[in-house]
């Protein structure tokens, strides 16, 4: 061998394991898909990333996230999911919004989705089964849209003397709007009301509901179960004092704004769970073998500060009953 082959073939070896060292400091990276802004995330961003502690994985230590927010606009959750499959990020995590999960479904069927929607995943076509969700998707369903009959009920029982009321749906957000349309009528149904359904997708939007409302003398509204709507909780909030109409939603954030009532389940203690899932993904689990969790408790919550604003008198079994009493 001559002299110069033998010294850069010496050189190539010392390389070796420097060029090794660099390429496992490269950090995994999870693509996490927002439907909102990342300071109405921020508990649930909090819980995503103890579960993901738990796990062993640390964000800047040996995980990255890479952050994708659509500020509320649903239109713009293909194009973001779509960056992210471009990045190869070594997962996607929704955490809210069943429309961010559709997204990234659509958008990648190799790249793991780690979930935490509202509904039911197989019924909008997320996964073959609960028990085996069968491809690259898994995650945490919280009680949303099954509690909905509940929250009809609890507001007839604070409300007893209105026979109309609303629900109020996000129509750029079919899955969840669809199914609610559907259930939630039945419900009216078996208790004696008859039920209007009103859409609202912008901010501008809620203005026109509550002169809906008004025309229809409806004398209860439920906010449907989305994520657009969350994180205008202390808005509709508002609208609903000024237009004196009880209101209630999922979301405790909604009671502790000012709303009536809430009725649902925990977002934080859920994502925490993703974060547990995503964690394991990445030591190398399949998203298939990892069936979906079902969150089951709920809590209700009423805020009686506001239902005396409304001059409604809350049934004191119903107090009793409430996980929280806001006065």
């Amino acid at each position: 061998m001559r002299r110069r082959e033998f010294i850069t073939l010496l050189g190539a070896a010392a390389g070796w394991p420097l060029a090794a060292r660099a390429q496992q400091s490269v950090l995994p990276v999870i693509g996490l898909l927002g439907s909102e802004t990342p300071d109405w995330y921020g508990d649930r961003l909090r819980a995503f990333r103890e579960g993901l502690g738990e796990t062993g994985y640390f964000e800047g230590r040996n995980v990255a996230i890479d952050y994708r927010w659509a500020e509320g606009r649903n239109d713009r959750l293909p194009p973001l999911a779509a960056e992210l499959v471009q990045q190869q990020v070594a997962l996607i995590a929704t955490l809210g919004n069943t429309a961010s999960t559709l997204a990234a479904k659509a958008a990648t069927s190799t790249i793991p989705i780690v979930f935490r929607i509202a509904a039911d995943p197989v019924e909008v076509g997320l996964v073959a089964s609960l028990s085996r969700p069968g491809g690259n998707l898994t995650g945490v369903t919280t009680l949303g849209v099954e509690v909905g009959p509940k929250q009809l009920a609890l507001l007839h029982e604070v409300v007893p003397a209105a026979t109309m009321v609303a629900l109020l749906v996000n129509p750029t957000n079919p899955a969840l709007a669809k199914t609610q349309s559907q259930v939630l009528p039945a419900a009216a149904r078996t208790l004696g009301l008859s039920l209007h359904v009103l859409n609202a997708s912008t901010d501008r939007d809620f203005d026109a509901v509550f002169e809906r409302l008004a025309q229809l003398r409806a004398g209860a509204l439920v906010i449907g179960v989305d994520a657009f709507f969350n994180s205008r909780s202390a808005h509709l909030a508002g609208l609903a004092a000024r237009h004196a109409v009880p209101t209630i939603s999922a979301y405790q954030e909604f009671t502790v704004a000012g709303g009536l009532m809430s009725y649902g389940g925990s977002i934080v203690a859920s994502s925490r769970q993703a974060g547990i899932y995503a964690g394991r993904i990445l030591k190398g689990e399949k998203p298939a073998n990892l069936p979906v969790m079902q969150s089951t408790k709920v809590s209700l919550i009423i805020n009686l500060k506001t239902a005396k604003t409304l001059g409604l008198n809350v049934p004191i079994t119903l107090q009793a009953a409430a996980d929280e009493v806001i006065e």
